[in-house]
């Protein structure tokens, strides 16, 4: 019977081998049986080029440009290095081409005594352990403690610190670049350091193993300096933050020139500010009789100074000179140049300043005491006298805080005054005035707000007082000429203005000019229209009368006063008669909201341009007010309570003239009709003990 043929027998079988000096590339040739090779060569390939043909057959790319199909025809086993139709082992023939051939999961070997586990790619466990660092250094600074594997000793004064120059160079730039440059004491096991306090020292070489440093009054003075010399920004920056908790009247200088010699910029810039701001107590404290005189002209000089009365400035300049009369007498001259005398009141300036023997005996002084003595005697021209001296200091770091101050409500005027800090978005309620007043003028001088005239319920007033934000009073001023209500009242050039109004008995065209300096009213020109629910706003150096009732219809005409040469004059009239409107200036531009125009109540809006000589429309407000106020804040128009024409309103409104739209605002304590309003710049707001009322803004 014959023998049938074995499976090896008769199959052409191909063979794969590494080409000779070509290492990576691999000849594809031919023959029959086990170890017989002709010298034919298919092809070459690199191994990376085996792939798996679509079809789930094996290719054998790049030979001559095609590819060569091994199909499954046996299983008989090839010997190593070769390749066979229908099965095929690369595994030591082309191990690059074995990596790139896809796999199918299989089980590992077992180890022995080991589970027997799945190889899949890409499956993985990550661990991080997030306290692997504080254990490290934990150990780190145990080993320290005990001496072991410490490579650096570091001298200071008689102190010997033992450390590792890998945690100290790790944490230290002042270290690093010690040890990893080419400085001798990389090389070195002792290292003595000057200019540090060693205990300072110890505790930050302590901090660079642990992360952890208290800061205190007892050491901050030591490690501040220190930090800065190694380099340790984050224990220097705690050591500003403690000094900066440690602020006070009595040791702000100190702190603001510590920091100056260290340069720490931020604390020197929060502990000038705190000098500026509390000045009239720093004054009293033995650092700032021991200043030099650069830091007293530069504290003396500036437009951020915060007090209440430029006498606090001129008290501080003369204590710190009588500290060391003889040596500092010659310096009177400049620092007085620097009081801005023109600011303080005529009775202060004769019965102080010129009685000073220190002050009269220079010149200069005295020629520094008539210019302010002539900004006094002739206020019309304070406009063309104003010098640097003459202008009110405004303290860094001030907001704008708007009060609302009397009017009335149904059945009721009021004497009370409340006030919104727009930085809180809260209203305070603030010392109430001595008399009720509705239909009243309001304006701030200085640092001071001004009710003026108004009516009680029972007579129109002359009366006029002020309130100190600083001290939450009101105090009487001196009256005017002429009882007034529905006046209106404006500042300009740190004077008082009330024009119009009406006396009880007949509507006014009068006005008159009060000056807080030397507390006299003086009367200026009539206006040429009696005008009663007027309003009056001050816009590039000249006041504008608008609108109003003349008792007998409502006015729709506008006249400007000149104060260098005491006229009124007509200018552009509005687009509506309107009584009792709110006026206010912003941005350059005269802006008129509301009022009444004989028949209705409006809401209304026009805004008036000196330059054009016209009026124009802008967006009406959300509701119809009369009786209202308004008043710039922050770059916006808030029209405040009023009546809509049936009721009076505590509701606020906003005008954004980037957008030309009105916003509601939060509301008042109290409605309010015939108000007044001013706006006062303040450091410290609210009064301590003021009520407080936190309401969110409301749809319109």
């Amino acid at each position: 019977m014959d023998r049938q043929p074995s499976p090896e027998q008769g199959l052409e079988r191909l063979f794969l081998t590494e080409a000779p000096g070509q290492r990576g590339v691999w000849c594809l040739r031919r023959g029959r049986g086990r170890g017989s090779c002709t010298d034919s060569t298919v092809g070459s390939c690199v191994g990376s080029d085996l792939t798996r043909g679509a079809g789930g057959e094996q290719s054998l790319v790049g030979l001559r440009g095609g590819s060569l199909d091994v199909r499954e025809q046996s299983r008989v086993e090839p010997a190593a290095g070769e390749v066979q139709q229908g099965h095929w082992s690369l595994t030591e023939a082309c191990p690059e081409a074995e990596r790139a051939r896809p796999r199918q999961p299989r089980p590992t070997a077992p180890m022995e005594g080991a589970m027997q586990l799945l190889s899949r790619e890409g499956h993985t466990v990550s661990h991080n352990s997030k306290r692997h660092y504080h254990d490290a250094f934990v150990a780190m600074s145990r080993m320290r403690q005990r001496g072991l594997l410490c490579d650096i000793v570091l001298h200071v004064a008689a102190k010997e610190i033992r450390a590792h120059k890998v945690v100290l160079a790790s944490c230290s730039p002042y270290f690093h670049a010690m040890f990893t440059n080419e400085m001798s004491e990389s090389r070195q096991t002792h290292v003595t350091l000057h200019d540090i306090d060693p205990q300072a020292l110890d505790q930050l070489v302590q901090f660079a193993y642990t992360a952890e440093i208290v800061v205190g009054e007892g050491n901050v003075q030591t490690l501040l300096p220190a930090a800065s010399l190694l380099q340790l920004n984050g224990v220097r920056d705690a050591c500003c933050k403690f000094l900066l908790s440690q602020l006070d009247p009595s040791n702000c200088l100190g702190i603001r020139g510590f920091a100056d010699t260290h340069s720490c910029s931020d604390l020197l810039k929060a502990a000038h500010r705190y000098v500026l701001q509390h000045f009239v107590d720093v004054a009293k404290t033995e650092e700032f009789m021991l200043l030099p005189l650069k830091q007293v002209l530069e504290l003396v000089s500036s437009d951020s100074l915060n007090v209440p009365s430029e006498e606090d400035v001129y008290r501080a300049v003369l204590s710190w000179v009588k500290h060391d009369v003889d040596a500092r007498r010659q310096h009177v001259p400049r620092l007085m140049k620097c009081v801005r005398l023109p600011l303080l009141s005529r009775d202060f300036l004769l019965g102080h300043v010129d009685a000073e023997s220190l002050v009269r005996h220079h010149p200069d002084c005295k020629d520094l005491l008539i210019e302010a003595l002539k900004f006094h005697l002739l206020p019309e021209q304070r406009g063309v006298l104003g010098t640097s001296r003459t202008r009110p200091r405004r303290c860094e770091g001030a907001g704008p805080v708007l009060f609302a101050v009397g009017g009335g409500s149904l059945f009721a005027i009021h004497g009370d005054c409340e006030a919104y800090d727009t930085r809180t978005d809260r209203w305070h309620v603030v010392a109430s005035m001595s008399t009720r007043r509705a239909r009243v003028g309001v304006a701030a001088v200085g640092n001071r707000l001004y009710a003026v005239g108004g009516y009680d319920g029972t007579s129109d007033l002359a009366t006029v007082e002020s309130y100190d934000p600083v001290t939450n009073t009101w105090q009487p001023e001196v009256s005017m000429g002429t009882r007034r209500s529905c006046l209106g009242v404006a500042s300009l050039h740190g004077l008082l203005y009330a024009a119009g109004g009406y006396d009880g008995a007949s509507c006014l065209n009068s006005a008159e000019r009060y000056d807080p300096l030397t507390g006299t009213w003086t009367s200026i020109a009539a206006m040429s229209t009696r005008r009663r629910y007027v309003r009056v706003a001050m816009l590039d150096g000249n006041l504008y009368a608008v609108g109003g009732y003349d008792s007998s219809s409502h006015l729709a005409t506008v006249e400007k006063y000149e104060p260098q040469v005491n006229s009124w004059t007509p200018v552009a009239s509005m687009l509506s008669r309107r009584s009792s409107a709110g006026v206010a200036v912003l941005e350059g531009a005269l802006y008129v909201a509301g009022g009444n125009d004989g028949t209705s109540c409006l809401n209304s809006v026009e805004r008036y341009s000196p330059k054009a000589g016209a009026w124009e429309s802008v967006a009406p407000m959300n509701i119809r007010r009369s009786t209202h106020d308004l008043v710039a804040m922050d770059g916006w128009l808030y029209a405040v309570g009023g009546n809509d024409g049936s009721s009076s309103l505590n509701s606020i409104e906003k005008y954004n003239p980037r957008t030309n739209k009105w916003v509601a605002a939060s509301c008042m304590f109290t409605r309010r009709s015939s108000v007044g309003v001013a706006v006062l710049e303040l450091l410290n707001f609210p009064p301590p003990s003021s009520p407080t009322l936190s309401v969110s803004s409301t749809s319109l």
